[in-house]
């Protein structure tokens, strides 16, 4: 059964790091673009980035590029890796992160393919 399982979040101090990872339980998931999103306080769902399948390519929101880096692990191929390196954090990131295949040369849309979300993992910046 596919599933998504995000986590790394937690309450860090403006300017510090954070990595977060997430599982794509489901030999599909090594075909698919994948990508990362998030949902602010009072916001609708945003995109963050995303990364090709075969990792080679990615796909930055204005806001994360150049502090933002996506990556991906399909070594495993029942459990691909997605990683979200978050460096420079400012507190207008704060919000629950999500990953998920994502559709499109610019990787902006969730699939359709998979109508299936994880828990995401909160990431709180304090100034």
């Amino acid at each position: 059964q596919a599933q998504l399982d995000e986590s790394g979040g937690g309450s860090v101090q403006a300017g510090e790091s954070l990595r977060l990872s997430c599982a794509a339980r489901s030999g599909l998931f090594s075909s698919y673009a994948m990508g990362w999103f998030r949902v602010a306080p009072g916001k609708e769902r945003e995109f963050v980035a995303g990364v090709s399948w075969h990792g080679r390519a990615t796909k930055y929101a204005e806001f994360a590029k150049g502090r933002f880096t996506i990556s991906r692990d399909n070594t495993n191929g029942i459990k691909n890796m997605i990683y979200l390196q978050m460096d420079s954090l400012q507190v207008e990131v704060t919000a629950v992160y999500y990953c998920h295949p994502v559709r499109g040369h610019d990787y902006r849309q969730p699939s359709s393919d998979f109508d299936l979300w994880g828990q995401g993992t909160q990431v709180t910046v304090s100034s």
